[in-house]
């Protein structure tokens, strides 16, 4: 199945930066209780994700969300099934925001072993990237987690994260691939180094027609991904935010010429479930403004 050539063209050349959408069960009751919804308002796995689509809901029918800024978004599977006002979500974010869509398609993360942890298995892969595919869904992310400079699991982080990208490019996917680096690591920069040197190892392995894109950790060393980035196999090089604050992580992106956010928890910073519409929506365009402006700096 070819790529869709208007959304490849603004993944590659877009200005703006991909929103992450996509917190999963693990981390939904954190990221409701940061919008102002408490575990006691809501009943049960349904209810919290629910109001967890709503949220979502409300941010990409926001004023601001729209490919002036905001490139791409990242779904977690229930969005991606889920409707907005009737329509299916990636259907609301190519045809009515021109937002590229993107789907998480990891399950999780193993335990700790050498350093990282390594993505679970992903029995099911083929059918869920079937049904993206005919969701009008772009592309993929799957995260794994770097915790130290260990060379051997930084090496096994990355030949599992191609293997997984080989067979998202096999279904005429385009994987955005994100071993990150945690930002309160002994060895970060050290890390980052191995990490970068591994990725370029494994790019020069791809087929012309293998493109992957990048989701790294904003680096102790401003440009250490630059040459990833112009790399013929990579549309684009996208940075998490980590934990940091979205004023650190705009400053530090800021330094990074050649890497767009990708953020999440930055992104919704300062939002609440009781905002009027007026007042979510400036809020939202000022986390929006804050992050396009590192992106594209």
């Amino acid at each position: 199945m070819p790529l869709n050539a208007a959304q490849k063209a603004q993944m590659e050349t877009g200005k703006g930066f991909i929103a992450a959408l996509d917190q999963s069960g693990g981390s939904t009751p954190k990221a409701l209780s940061l919008y102002g919804v408490m575990p006691e308002d809501y009943d049960g796995d349904a209810a919290m994700f629910q109001a967890m689509h709503d949220m979502r809901a409300r941010i990409i029918l926001a004023d601001d969300f729209t490919s002036e800024k905001v490139i791409g978004a990242i779904l977690f599977e229930r969005t991606m099934d889920a409707t907005i006002n009737g329509k299916p979500v990636a259907q609301v974010l190519w045809e009515d925001r021109h937002v590229v869509p993107f789907l998480k398609i990891d399950k999780g993360l193993e335990e700790t072993a050498q350093d990282v942890q390594l993505l679970k298995p992903m029995p099911e892969l083929d059918a869920l990237l079937t049904r993206a595919a005919a969701a009008g869904i772009f592309g993929t992310k799957e995260r794994s987690v770097i915790h130290e400079a260990n060379a051997n699991g930084i090496e096994a982080v990355v030949a599992q994260q191609f293997e997984v990208a080989r067979a998202v490019c096999a279904a005429g996917l385009v994987p955005i691939i994100e071993p990150e680096v945690n930002i309160h690591s002994k060895s970060k920069a050290e890390a980052e180094a191995m990490l970068a040197e591994a990725l370029m190892k494994y790019t020069n392995t791809l087929n012309a027609d293998q493109l992957i894109m990048l989701k790294l950790t904003i680096p102790e060393h401003a440009g250490i991904y630059d040459a990833l980035a112009d790399h013929a196999n990579v549309l684009q090089v996208v940075a998490l935010s980590g934990g940091y604050s979205t004023d650190e992580a705009c400053a530090r992106l800021s330094q990074n010429h050649k890497m767009i956010a990708s953020f999440s928890r930055a992104l919704t910073e300062g939002l609440n479930v009781s905002m009027t519409d007026a007042e979510f929506n400036k809020a939202l365009g000022t986390n929006i403004n804050k992050i396009y402006e590192a992106s594209v700096a």
